[in-house]
């Protein structure tokens, strides 16, 4: 019989990861505890220590993020000004007030 593949959350792997770097007991007792083969948690650990330093680079990109926005709606404000006036003149030059 096969058996189905289990997905894990992420919150599931970073507590895992986080454990086995804490190495207060073995990848094999981490392994037993939660049910996941040993590769899977080495595997988890390496690629939590590699994203690690990403978690320090959000608030720089965060705030990049939202000049970047703020710059994209001044323009469209700026836009739907010089339509409304031109608008307006096409009225007025039809005498539709």
């Amino acid at each position: 019989m096969k058996r189905t593949r289990r997905k894990f959350s992420s919150k599931f792997k970073a507590k895992v990861a986080i454990e086995a770097i804490q190495e207060r007991m073995t990848i094999q007792q981490i392994a037993s505890k939660y049910e996941v083969h040993p590769n899977q948690i080495s595997q988890w650990k390496r690629q939590f220590l590699e994203g690690a330093e990403t978690v320090f680079e959000g608030d720089n990109t965060a705030k990049e993020q939202q000049q970047e926005l703020q710059n994209e709606q001044d323009k469209l404000y700026k836009k739907i000004g010089r339509l409304q006036v031109e608008n307006d003149f096409l009225k007025k030059s039809l005498g539709e007030s």
